[in-house]
């Protein structure tokens, strides 16, 4: 029988959620997080990120990191994006958010059908940042993160619109890459910018 949660039997200890976000933008990072819960310390209104208002996700973002028992961010850059593929790079940021987690988990629960190599046992949930706290709980420590990366990228590399569409390929995103070219953290494996970079060669 699968159980979840923190309502896991007593002999697995520590359960970490892990989530990424960033899989699908044209550039900049994918980002993931792991969060451990405290039971003692509920947090309300969890759920996926995506379903959430900036501002909730913002002041959820604060309340998580000051009531978990842990949490940590992991990344995976454009260069290891390109080098090794996306799907790689986003099993590779979940591996270093849990890896980074003190005290360690003793079970992981992660977002979606993929397990990334990990130092503890796991088991992977699909839409679990929709029923698992601590996933959404990760979703949500993600998604601010790298949201807030791509507003602050947005004033190095101006033109492109990264502070309204973070990096997504958005019709103002690709038109922007059309006239301005292609930036330095921008995915050269991704289908539009690989096809802008073959047409300038």
């Amino acid at each position: 029988m699968q159980q979840h949660g923190l309502n896991l039997s007593a002999d697995i200890g520590l359960v970490a959620g892990v989530d990424e976000v960033g899989r699908g933008p044209l550039a900049g990072p994918v980002v993931a997080a792991a969060v451990i819960l405290d039971p003692s310390r509920p947090i309300a209104g969890l759920t996926d990120s995506k379903k959430l208002t900036e501002r909730r996700r913002e002041a959820l973002y604060e309340e998580i990191q000051a009531k978990a028992l842990a949490w940590a961010i992991g990344r995976a850059e454009v260069g290891e994006i390109d080098r090794i593929n996306i799907l790689q790079a986003s099993l590779l940021a979940m591996s270093r958010a849990v890896e980074g987690l003190e005290p360690a988990p003793q079970h992981a629960l992660v977002d979606g059908n993929k397990i990334p190599t990990l130092p503890c046992s796991a088991e992977a949930i699909i839409k679990g940042d929709l029923t698992e706290p601590c996933i959404s709980a990760a979703s949500i420590l993600a998604k601010v993160t790298r949201d807030r990366e791509m507003v602050e990228m947005d004033s190095r590399y101006p033109g492109y619109g990264l502070a309204s569409h973070k990096g997504y390929p958005s019709k103002q995103h690709l038109l922007a890459l059309e006239e301005l070219g292609v930036s330095q953290i921008h995915r050269r494996s991704f289908a539009p910018v690989k096809k802008l970079l073959e047409q300038s060669e």
